[in-house]
Parts: structure tokens; C-alpha cells; sequence
């Protein structure tokens, strides 16, 4: 049966595990999440039976915990401690080896060969935004990063709108999602109703519709595209967590002396959590290791953190060595700095930082804050009195 004119259709839980035996058959690595201890993770899925149908997450500051689900619903979670630039950016690869012959020549081999075929099957919108960002990041410009270009351009991306926001999401305040935006293969609503558990479909470019074409699937009907509309909007209107509505780019760049960063700094611990769990972070650095024998030698590039004290390191010593500094970098290079590197902010409002800060700092909170810190550097400049905090 043909998709319908507007490219899209309708498939029941066979179709999504038709969906993972048809890209395994050609081939792809189909990654997606399931539940492995305690959370909901990305792993290779053998069938669509491995999704994790039937539970939630309740996520606050801090605090992450799956909760089972009545309704049996595969997409009802929210992001995990996982994003998929673990898959196209990971977070230690081995660039080349090096040996030393029986001549004292030394062989340097470069890792190269053909990269992956996956194919990403439940990519939230605000990952989908963050793969576009880390696209422009590491494929962009003078210096492009061409073991993830490789990763990334044999990528299928199974883009999943989201219809139950978690406490922590702040997607509409930054632009990407909870509706589905450009960039993906196929695109899927889940819809739970009267009508039966069911998955709206769309497709996003030409091998999309091929591998559509290849489903067990009804036409869209009006009924399916209604609610799944319907869901996606509501979604919206439930985030659990906002920024404050300005101009953050400014924000940030007039508040670099303000009194809120030591209030971060005193509860900051500097482990660098929320860049190893943000879809956008990039940085790596390098480390060369050799055997006993000082023949065999590795150069690996890991995922590093602006963080660590090592991070600014030069020959006078560390460039922020106070925990303020380094939040502060972190902060306003993410929500503003980014714009002038590459053109768009760093955040997709995934909630993931504030959701695996072992002390609970909310990158949404200390935004808020600083806004209002700065309305009242504003206010007192003007001669009025300052009125109480407003709540975040």
C-alpha cells in the first residue's frame, strides 16, 4: 500500500518491529533506547520488542528514576543519560599505533577504515537539533572532523516527536521541539487512544520513503494525523522547566561580574557532568600511550571538559582555576558565546544537565536568576526601588 500523498502513513507495534528488521536487513546498526539498570539507555536493539514499552522516567534536578507505565506506551520517557554523540563523536577513539621494527624504524598505522552504518531509532527533536549543531560544529568550517563526518553521513535518523515532556525539558524556550524539525529520515508520532496503540509516520527524504515503503502500514487517516497533532501540541504546553524570555545571548554577555556566579560556584563541584551529558559538548584532547617494552605506542582522542583545571592549562598555570570561572565558561559559551562561534546557541533544552548534576544546579534557574539580578542593577541604576525576587 502506498504512503499517501503528503508522504506519510500509519504503522501498529509489528510495523516498528518491522521497522528494525528492515534497517537491520540493509545493513545498519539500529541503536535505540531500552532499559539496562535502572535507566532508560541507548543500545543495539535486535527487535523492536527491546524498546522500552511500558515505562516513564520522573526526573527532577538531581534525581532521575524510571516508574512503570500503564498504557504500554514505547516513547512516553524523556531523554536519557545518553545522547547520540556517543555513537558519532565517541568518547575514546584510537587514531593511530605505532611500532618499532627489528631496524629501529618506526611503522605508524593510522586507524582508518569504513565507519558504522547506523541507523538512530527514537531521536528525540532536541537531538535531532543537537546532531545539526554538532554537524555544524565538527563538519564545518576550515577543521572538519572527518571520522564523524564518515559516522554521520551513513546515519538513518528515526526522529520520535515528543508527547509526554519530562520536569526538566525546556525545549519550546529554545526552539527545538517538541515538534520534529528538518534533518530526519522518518519521523513518528506515538498515538494511545480509544483507536488502539499506533505510530503516525513521515517521511524526510528519499531513503526515508524507501524504507517506508518496505512497512506493513495503513494510510494516514484524518483520525491519526488529528491526535497525533493534538499530542505533540499539548506536549508544549506541558514543559516542565523555561528561560526567561531574552535575548540569553545578551544576557549572558551583561552579567559576566554578577553576584549569582559565586552562589553556583559554592555548589558547583566541577565534575564536569553536564558536558559529558550534553549532546552538544565537543571537546577533546589527545593522550599518547606506550607498552613495557617502548615499542608499541597509541595515540587516543577522549571527550575532555572545560571542567577540568587541566582544560586552560598553559605555562603560567590554569586560566580559570576558580569554579566560578569555569561554570561561568561553560554557561555563556553554551547559551551565548556559541552564537558567534557557530552562528546559533549551544542548548536544546534537553534537561540532561540538570538531571545528572549530582547537586542539582539548574541551568534554567541560574538564568532566570541572573535576569533578575541584572533587572535590578537596571532598576537601581534608574532610581527606582527594587521589588521582591519573582520566583523561577
Amino acid at each position: 500500500m502506498a504512503t499517501d500523498a503528503g508522504g506519510s502513513a500509519v504503522i501498529d507495534k509489528d510495523g516498528l518491529d518491522a521497522l528494525v528488521a528492515v534497517l537491520a536487513g540493509r545493513g545498519r546498526t539500529v541503536i535505540g533506547p531500552t532499559v539496562r539498570d535502572g535507566a532508560i539507555v541507548l543500545a543495539e536493539l535486535g527487535s523492536g520488542a527491546d524498546l522500552p514499552y511500558g515505562w516513564g522516567v520522573e526526573l527532577e534536578a538531581g534525581t532521575y528514576r524510571l516508574r512503570a507505565r500503564g498504557d504500554g506506551a514505547a516513547f512516553a520517557h524523556s531523554a536519557g543519560p545518553q545522547s547520540w554523540k556517543t555513537f558519532l563523536h565517541p568518547p575514546r577513539v584510537r587514531e593511530w599505533s605505532a611500532d618499532r621494527g627489528a631496524d629501529g624504524d618506526l611503522v605508524v598505522t593510522e586507524d582508518t577504515g569504513t565507519p558504522p552504518s547506523y541507523a538512530f531509532l527514537g531521536v528525540r527533536p532536541c537531538d535531532l537539533r543537537a546532531i545539526a549543531i554538532q554537524d555544524r560544529v565538527l563538519t564545518g568550517g576550515r577543521h572538519a572532523d572527518e571520522a564523524y563526518r564518515g559516522r554521520r553521513e551513513r546515519a538513518f535518523l528515526v526522529a520520535v516527536e515528543c508527547t509526554e515532556p519530562g520536569a526538566t525539558c525546556f525545549c519550546v524556550s529554545m526552539g527545538t521541539g517538541p515538534a520534529a524539525g528538518p534533518g530526519f529520515d522518518l519521523a513518528l508520532t506515538e498515538v494511545l487512544d480509544a483507536e488502539g496503540h499506533r505510530f503516525l509516520v513521515r517521511a524526510g527524504s528519499e531513503e526515508g520513503e524507501s524504507v517506508l515503503a518496505a512497512l506493513p502500514r495503513s494510510p494516514a487517516d484524518p483520525a491519526t494525523r488529528q491526535a497525533a497533532h493534538e499530542r505533540v501540541a499539548e506536549a508544549a504546553d506541558r514543559m516542565g522547566r523555561s528561560m526567561p524570555p531574552v535575548d540569553l545571548r545578551t544576557l549572558m554577555r551583561e552579567t559576566l561580574t554578577a553576584d549569582r556566579w559565586d552562589d553556583v560556584a559554592a555548589r558547583c563541584l566541577t565534575c564536569g557532568n553536564c558536558t559529558m551529558v550534553c549532546p552538544t559538548c565537543f571537546c577533546t584532547s589527545t593522550e599518547d600511550v606506550t607498552d613495557l617494552t617502548g615499542d608499541h605506542a597509541e595515540r587516543w582522542r577522549h571527550w575532555e571538559s572545560c571542567f577540568d583545571l587541566d582544560f586552560s592549562h598553559l605555562a603560567s598555570g590554569s586560566v580559570r582555576e576558580s569554579p566560578r570561572s569555569r561554570y561561568r565558561q561553560w554557561a555563556t559559551h553554551k547559551l551565548g558565546t556559541w552564537f558567534d562561534q557557530f552562528g546559533s546557541s549551544g542548548c536544546v533544552g534537553c534537561g540532561r544537565c540538570i538531571v545528572w548534576c549530582p547537586v542539582g544546579i539548574d541551568i534554567t534557574e541560574e538564568a532566570h536568576a541572573l535576569h533578575r539580578e541584572r533587572e535590578r542593577e537596571r532598576e537601581s541604576r534608574a532610581g527606582r526601588p527594587t521589588g521582591p525576587e519573582s520566583p523561577t
